[in-house]
């Protein structure tokens, strides 16, 4: 099979690279900038053949796999999302919030383009989304290439190993057969049930102190506030529950100067790999693993189960399908799906909770706002993000993006 990465020279391609099987018979790299095309080059060892291009149209042509892992304006434009926001008074992380809206609108336009040119150079393709914010890109891809893009994220099976563990349920049961009730939108999802047989164990986790702050989550937003709930959220939901604490971090300006080093030639590339890893929320949470993030494990996952017609449960990014009864079909959602050689298919879950609701629904009616393109529509996304808490202010960030990136000249 022919494998084709969007954002080739992107730093964690060698993870995917690793992750690879002998299915992959040739792997392609595709990036706009040839230096970091190469730098990754001279990083992969072993594998299937590799070529890399920055000829997008050379690249797709005959893929049956494409991940698309792009960065529109790299982490220079991470940098200046959150340095923006900050200077605004709001939260400037890369997904959520007017950093999020920020990465949306530079990238919706590309990976629009992107469909397109998959649409009718390599129709059969199936394309698999890594690039943020995810549930928003693959919701503009479908647009023309319908249930054959698929969005992914580490973060929810993540969430559901951690669980699991926590239970026992790895000991006692094989992981395979609990099920995870988990719903939302991509970084803004909630687990809430883990069944095993016709028993949900949450309830028992919730009650176990021990036990609930022995992983990520637990410790991050506190066992009370987790009984409050009811329901373990996805580790983001930290930016909307504890939005003062997590004000004024400026992880794109570190992560543009570490792997600045590594690109330059300075740094090795696994030296610069376990720093990022270490450092991720550090200020938040203690990390459990230095796993490298997961996302290429998810995504081998989904193209075995789809390339060799075996059915897998995976949670990922696809058309809601009456699955959440507040959003329509065709809006993109993050719950378990059974998957085969026809694609991804939502499995039922239970109703969201009323404020997890609102908040789904409300970051769902921005996320149309930035596809919409135009200047009224972001202005409208910015001033209606439950994380920015003015229109004067949402004019401002619009008026400033606008200014600093050079990829939204469309809005001017």
């Amino acid at each position: 099979m022919r494998l084709v990465i969007l954002g080739g020279g992107g730093f964690r391609v060698p993870l995917v690279h690793k992750a690879l099987d002998e299915r992959i018979t040739e792997l392609v790299l595709h990036d706009v900038d040839a230096h970091r095309l190469a730098a990754i080059r001279r990083v992969l060892r072993g594998g299937p053949p590799v070529t890399a291009t920055t000829d997008l149209d050379e690249a797709l042509r005959g893929a049956d796999f494409v991940f698309s892992a792009i960065r529109v304006g790299g982490l220079a434009g991470r940098a200046i999302d959150e340095e923006v926001a900050h200077a605004h008074g709001v939260l400037g992380q890369e997904t959520v919030g007017a950093g999020g809206i920020a990465y949306g609108l530079r990238t919706a336009p590309v990976a629009d383009a992107i469909a397109r040119r998959v649409a009718e150079l390599a129709p059969q393709a199936w394309v698999i989304n890594f690039t943020n914010p995810a549930g928003l890109i693959t919701e503009v891809m479908a647009r023309h290439l319908g249930d054959r893009v698929i969005g992914i994220c580490d973060s929810p099976p993540a969430l559901c190993r951690r669980v699991a563990k926590a239970l026992d349920v790895a000991k006692g049961f094989d992981v395979a057969d609990a099920t995870f009730d988990y719903a939302g939108l991509n970084h803004l999802g909630w687990l809430q049930g883990v069944h095993v047989g016709t028993e949900n164990l949450l309830p028992t986790l919730l009650a176990d102190e021990e036990a609930l702050t022995s992983f990520e989550e637990g410790r991050l937003f506190g066992a009370e506030w987790l009984r409050a709930l009811g329901v373990i959220p996805n580790e983001y939901l930290h930016y909307y529950y504890s939005t003062r604490e997590a004000l004024g971090d400026n992880r794109g300006a570190f992560l543009l100067g570490q792997q600045q080093r590594f690109y330059d030639g300075d740094v090795d590339w696994e030296t610069t790999r376990l720093e990022r890893e270490a450092t991720y929320m550090a200020q938040e949470r203690e990390r459990d693993s230095l796993e490298g993030g997961g996302y290429e494990h998810v995504a081998m996952a989904l193209m075995r189960a789809i390339a060799d017609n075996e059915k897998a449960t995976l949670i990922l990014n696809v058309p809601n399908n009456s699955t959440l009864s507040t959003l329509d079909d065709q809006a993109v959602v993050e719950v378990p799906c059974e998957v085969d050689a026809t694609g991804a298919r939502p499995l039922p879950v239970s109703p969201l909770p009323d404020h997890a609701a609102g908040l789904v629904t409300s970051v769902k009616a921005v996320e149309r706002l930035v596809m919409e393109g135009t200047r009224a529509a972001a202005l409208k996304a910015f001033a209606l993000h439950p994380l920015v808490d003015s229109v004067a202010t949402a004019r401002s960030l619009l008026d400033t993006y606008t200014r600093r990136h050079p990829e939204l000249a469309y809005l001017s």
